[in-house]
């Protein structure tokens, strides 16, 4: 994790300052990082008759450095297409407080266990822009996520492991507010509820525009959501310490 995460740095930064990203058209390439942290992590797996365990409570899952890379193409003053690359991957070490029942293993309490929680996000988002004046930008579209999920549980040489690769709509929402000149707050959403389960991803953000071709970012992103049915039940929460750069071509 931690190497793909430098390497991506390195080659976002690079593309971005060199010549050949001076593309025609209206491109937006941004790179964001920080500190990501698991708030509440809750998981039973099978959805019906497997245990239901913390994963947050029971193991440690520690603060650690993440990547998001995303790149926008305005065609015109309204419409606009996106693409992001958003990885997220936690390990910690535990105990079993319980006997757990996860997936076809069970695991005694005080078992030693190592745990994963994996939650990758793709995404391919269509935005149209409503609103453009002085002050305000306000963007709505909509939003195809794949998500790339893992939840493992691994101890006395025995490991189980739920993986889960779909689709998810979600609805999309971008605002930003001049406040003074090269200052803006800027609010972005995707987000979706359904009697399966919801997802939320919401950013809170300071904006400075330091020029004609670079902004900068620093704000809160928060992940929320999850899915209830027969097969898993896994809801979570996950924080981010946000600090961005977009730029703007």
């Amino acid at each position: 994790m931690k190497r793909n995460y430098w390497a991506a740095l390195i080659v976002i930064g690079a593309w971005s300052m060199s010549p050949s990203a001076s593309l025609a058209g209206n491109w937006e390439l941004d790179a964001e990082s920080g500190l990501v942290n698991s708030g509440y992590n809750v998981a039973r797996i099978p959805g019906t008759t497997g245990t239901q365990v913390s994963l947050s409570d029971a193991f440690q899952l520690q603060p650690q450095p993440y990547i998001r890379l995303k790149a926008f193409y305005q065609f015109n003053d309204e419409h606009g297409l996106g693409v992001l690359y958003a990885p997220l991957r936690f390990q910690a070490e535990g105990e079993a407080p319980f006997p757990i029942a996860f997936e076809d293993k069970t695991f005694p309490a005080r078992t030693s266990l190592t745990a994963w929680y994996r939650f990758n996000s793709y995404r391919l988002t269509y935005r149209y822009r409503f609103w453009n004046n002085s002050r305000w930008q306000g963007h709505l579209g909509f939003t195809a996520k794949i998500r790339d999920a893992e939840i493992s549980l691994e101890g006395n040489g025995v490991k189980a492991q739920k993986t889960n690769v779909g689709f998810v709509p979600l609805l999309y929402l971008r605002l930003s507010w001049k406040v003074v000149e090269a200052w803006s707050l800027l609010l972005e959403a995707d987000a979706l509820a359904a009697p399966q389960g919801r997802a939320e991803d919401l950013l809170v953000a300071v904006q400075y525009q330091a020029d004609d071709h670079w902004r900068l970012r620093l704000g809160y992103r928060g992940v929320e959501g999850g899915a209830d049915n027969d097969v898993v039940y896994n809801f979570a929460a996950i924080h981010y310490a946000v600090l961005g750069v977009t730029a703007c071509y």
